[in-house]
């Protein structure tokens, strides 16, 4: 049984849409870098779906470079996150001042 583009696509719009509103509304500076990480892979989600129904293998390597690069900044992402951490003690973006003394 194969499943249709339009279900892959769907899918990639949800979990994009899902994302935009973590981003959007969460304060939690770790659930905002979840939200961010979801965004991607929906759109890797729909890379690979549009390169499987055109038979172009290309989009899949594009995949591959995209997650390379999204894992690097989770990384940084966490390791920033960590550093204001132990210097505000909070995680709440709202909080988060830098540039206050």
């Amino acid at each position: 049984m194969e499943v249709a583009l339009n279900w892959y696509l769907a899918l990639g719009a949800v979990l994009f849409s899902i994302g935009t509103l973590g981003v959007l509304f969460k304060r939690n500076a770790i659930v905002v870098l979840m939200s961010v990480e979801l965004m991607l892979n929906a759109v890797n989600l729909t890379l690979v779906a549009f390169s499987q129904s055109m038979g172009d293998p290309d989009g899949q390597l594009l995949v591959f470079f995209s997650i390379a690069v999204a894992a690097a900044e989770a990384a940084v992402g966490l390791a920033i996150v960590i550093a204001i951490f132990r210097s505000k003690v909070t995680v709440d973006i709202n909080e988060i001042n830098l540039f206050k003394h």
